[in-house]
């Protein structure tokens, strides 16, 4: 298994971004039977070997000294091309009768050149790298975090204009609130936002403790519960895309209010445990002899 991740190159997923790209471009012009099917198999293959091949990359440089891991302009290029396809299968699921492939396949390819052009260029040291992916880590959970809290309120929003119409009390002047319709659709774009950024966060926290520490503590609070609120998210996430009931009424509000309840869970892993401690511990000891240095 390791020898099948360790032999995944660029070209495998660069060839089914390709094979993807050319299947939604001559739909006009090309009957093919099956053309949808093919085009979410072939983007899985490419998102599914172009992780692979990052994963094997971190777990090399991970032993290979002082390197940062995954920190370096060929590693983010690769990222960020990650990303994009991983946007070009969402929205392809969700209107597969557009051609978005048209404009995100394209610029896929091109960022994977970018990333083509840098690969000679010296990764970050594992210092810069532990700062760099920390600033990441710390973003992105503060932008999950946001949203999620976001959602919770305008969750408690549509609860209470709800009851307020039944009540029919909401044209009352004291107390205006915004349509359900809108609260609704807030609580959907709260739930996406803040399951994209925990899962930025996580990874880039991942990378950092990689970085600092050469593994993940997999087993501390700090780490568990940040990594359940990402699994309740992305199912939450999942729920709402493709089970349409899920979009009507107060499911989605039920969702988000129990992310609020993960989110908190997560918080107190991160508090209660060595896992923010030691983040700060290292921040000092970095900034120490810098101090030191100055005077």
């Amino acid at each position: 298994m390791d020898s099948f991740f360790f032999g995944i190159s660029l070209t495998c997923f660069v060839g089914s971004y390709v094979v993807a790209m050319l299947l939604d471009l001559t739909r006009s012009a090309v009957q093919i039977p099956g053309r949808g099917l093919l085009t979410i198999v072939f983007t899985l293959a490419g998102l599914f070997s172009q992780a692979a091949y990052l994963v094997a990359r971190a777990v090399g440089q991970n032993t290979a000294g002082d390197f940062g891991t995954l920190a370096g302009w060929y590693d983010w290029s690769l990222l960020v091309a990650w990303g994009m396809a991983a946007c070009f299968l969402i929205l392809y699921l969700r209107r597969p009768d557009t051609s978005v492939g048209l404009f995100l396949l394209p610029t896929v390819l091109v960022v994977v050149g970018l990333a083509w052009l840098t690969r000679d260029w010296a990764p970050f040291s594992r210092v810069e790298a532990v700062g760099l992916w920390r600033t990441v880590h710390g973003l992105a959970m503060m932008v999950g975090a946001a949203a999620v809290l976001l959602g919770f309120i305008a969750g408690l929003m549509y609860l209470t204009q709800a009851h307020r119409l039944k009540l029919k009390k909401a044209g009352r002047r004291r107390l205006k609130l915004p349509a359900l319709e809108w609260l609704q659709g807030m609580n959907r774009h709260c739930l996406v936002v803040s399951t994209v950024a925990v899962a930025i966060g996580v990874m880039a926290g991942v990378v950092m403790n990689l970085n600092q520490w050469g593994n993940v503590p997999w087993t501390e609070g700090g780490v568990v519960l940040p990594l359940i609120l990402f699994a309740w998210l992305l199912a939450a996430t999942s729920v709402e895309f493709f089970y349409r009931p899920a979009r009507e009424g107060r499911k989605i509000v039920y969702l988000t209010l129990a992310s609020f309840g993960f989110l908190v869970l997560a918080m107190y892993g991160v508090l209660s445990s060595e896992h923010g401690r030691n983040s700060v511990d290292a921040m000092s000891a970095h900034a120490a002899p810098t101090v030191g240095e100055k005077s």
